[in-house]
């Protein structure tokens, strides 16, 4: 009896979709994504005058989702989603099909985050132009008084929290990819009126609008408030906050008001959850009120919020508790299966506005729940996909906690003309989205817990102290850049002090002709290692077998990954103490050596670069994203102590 009660109960969790058994291969971020794809905007792909959708910011709330999970997987299915539906508004000038800027309509501007990724990674002229014009609209949009953004030109004088969200993370990014550092003042000051003129001392909720002139009959004559504190309202500020702080300066003044506003905002999302479901209601703080409901869109925000505020310190690690409960509340009051790896979103509230015709939205509490409940609204799933996102990682391993990974930027300093005319720093930067970029290498470095650095200077013992991981990577020749800094004894010598007491070394080259070699041998030939100045798997255009190489099984750094791709690769001389780590066809492509308490990791190839493990380009047998997470925790597993 006992053994058929142990069946029952396995196979009811293999058949659960909350369960996320081994019958679930894809996460529910992947899982939603993939409904939305199928199901929202089918008409984007081509746009036919009136028929074709509107600009609309519930897209972009989808695809900031998407891109999330981009990042989390390295398939490029969801880029190639984001760019095909961006590019259905746009023309090769970057003008935005319906997008009409003297509407000032703040909504408008959320799609410009979208705009921006496609830029930062393809470098296609269209998008920086798209999202200048909408930059240009953020400029001239109307204020109210004291500076802060009118919602909408047909709403006068009028600041709404929904607002924060459609604007300031489109206009922080684009402040720093632009070098606007004016703008953070005005950013940050969005902030700091919005939460002065709504926020109610006793309850530490916003209300959802606020009209300076008090003319509005949703108004309060006194405050200029609207009557009741709307989930999804709070939703959108503490998302549009968590989403700012990605690229605010902490230099910055007001960077300090911002985390004070968030942790504000974060301790009274977390008195008004649900004690029993762990959710939150529509109307937040009228739990018991009949009509009032458990709603899918603003939980997910708020999760989305704490999680996102405490992966990135800017919120105590205590509000994960909270962002756990929340979680878990959320797959059981709103997740249902919907076919094979596909989940449904239910009870969102379609929509929920303030003032407007000809049916006037009065801000009541009846009014707000008197707004249809749907399945799969665009903005609920956008923003459960985001959450969900963002608790997969959290609940990834972390063995390499309190460790530092540094790049160094010393050896390879190139520079390259940005979208502003300056020269700035490119290639293999953690920081670089594009195909030369270490961005996603980074990232897995740090869902795994390890934190990562910039090494400007020459390497010393001094300067690598703090770092258990250091990255040198395609050393500059004189081509590449004027005055190349070299490889010579002393640093060679300070690097390996460096390695004996404990570091870890990655040594990531490139094929002769593409990096300088001869006077770089000088650093690996101390570890046994010697990079051989040739060139190995030329590719000819999209013949990716030509760089393909099969990874045998039992290989000790690659647990997962079959087959990669790597390309113009110097090969290696191994002798003792470094050993061969992957060899194809007699010659040593990866070579490993021990030294002293460290250990170096050497490769004739950048190879872990954004263009082939971003999913984008590479067919799917070819495994260099895997790889790349085989690598990182085969890395953190060298540093002393972590074995």
């Amino acid at each position: 009896m006992k053994k058929s009660l142990l069946y029952i109960a396995i196979a009811f969790l293999g058949f659960s979709i909350l369960s996320q058994s081994a019958f679930a291969q894809k996460k529910l971020s992947e899982q939603l994504t993939l409904t939305a794809m199928e199901q929202l905007w089918q008409d984007t792909t081509i746009l036919k005058g009136k028929k074709g959708p509107k600009w609309s910011y519930d897209m972009g709330v989808v695809l900031e989702g998407a891109a999330a999970v981009w990042r989390n997987t390295g398939d490029g299915k969801y880029f190639k989603y984001i760019q095909s539906s961006m590019d259905a508004y746009l023309d090769k000038d970057g003008n935005i099909t319906t997008y009409k800027a003297e509407d000032f309509n703040i909504d408008n501007i959320k799609n410009g985050r979208a705009l921006l990724l496609l830029y930062k990674v393809t470098g296609q002229q269209k998008y920086l132009l798209a999202v200048n014009k909408l930059y240009d609209q953020v400029k001239k949009q109307p204020r109210t008084k004291e500076g802060g953004f009118w919602h909408k030109k047909i709403y006068p004088n009028q600041m709404w929290l929904d607002g924060l969200y459609m604007a300031q993370p489109f206009y922080a990014e684009y402040a720093k990819l632009m070098k606007k550092d004016a703008d953070f003042d005005d950013i940050a000051n969005q902030f700091i009126w919005m939460e002065k003129n709504a926020r109610d001392v006793k309850t530490g909720l916003l209300y959802h609008g606020y009209d300076e002139s008090r003319e509005e009959k949703w108004a309060d004559k006194k405050t200029g408030l609207s009557p009741n504190f709307w989930g999804r309202a709070m939703g959108w500020y503490i998302m549009a906050l968590v989403d700012v702080l990605d690229n605010f300066p902490k230099d910055h003044p007001k960077y300090k008001e911002l985390l004070a506003i968030l942790n504000r905002t974060a301790t009274a999302t977390v008195k008004y959850q649900d004690a029993k479901s762990g959710v939150w209601w529509d109307i937040l703080d009228m739990p018991t009120r009949k009509g009032n409901y458990l709603e899918s869109s603003a939980s997910s925000m708020f999760i989305y919020g704490l999680a996102k505020g405490v992966r990135n310190g800017w919120l105590p690690q205590s509000f994960m508790n909270a962002a756990n409960k929340g979680y878990n509340g959320l797959k059981k009051e709103f997740v249902e299966k919907a076919g094979e790896e596909r989940i449904n979103l239910t009870k969102t509230v379609s929509v929920s506005g303030l003032g407007g015709k000809p049916r006037y939205r009065d801000g009541s509490f009846e009014y707000y729940i008197s707004e249809k409940v749907i399945t799969n609204d665009p903005k609920g799933m956008g923003a459960f996909i985001c959450a969900a996102a963002e608790m997969e990682v959290a609940a990834l391993p972390k063995p390499g906690k309190g460790l530092t990974v540094t790049v160094d930027n010393f050896f390879n300093n190139e520079y390259m003309t940005g979208p502003t005319g300056d020269k700035i720093p490119f290639h293999y930067l953690w920081e670089e989205d594009d195909n030369n970029g270490f961005s996603l290498f980074g990232k897995v470095f740090n869902d795994a817990g390890v934190k990562t650095a910039t090494l400007k200077t020459a390497p010393t013992m001094a300067n690598l102290k703090g770092s258990n991981i250091y990255i040198i990577v395609d050393p500059d020749t004189q081509k590449e850049t004027a005055n190349p800094n070299f490889m010579n004894a002393e640093h060679a010598k300070q690097v390996a002090e460096w390695v004996k007491a404990g570091g870890v070394l990655v040594l990531l080259l490139n094929d002769v002709g593409n990096c300088e070699i001869t006077k770089f041998n000088a650093l690996p030939e101390l570890f046994g290692i010697k990079f051989n100045e040739d060139s190995r798997n030329k590719v000819q255009g999209q013949n990716f077998e030509q760089g393909a190489v099969k990874i045998p099984a039992g290989n000790s750094i690659f647990k997962t990954a079959k087959k990669v791709y790597i390309k113009e690769i110097s090969t290696i001389a191994a002798k003792s103490p470094a050993v061969s780590a992957l060899t194809d066809n007699g010659d040593v492509l990866i070579a490993t050596a021990k030294y002293g308490k460290g250990t170096v990791f050497a490769v004739g190839d950048p190879w872990f670069y954004n263009e082939y493990i971003d999913g984008r380009k590479l067919p799917e047998d070819l495994e260099n994203y895997k790889a790349t997470n085989d690598l990182v925790n085969w890395l953190i597993k060298q540093v002393p102590g972590k074995k």
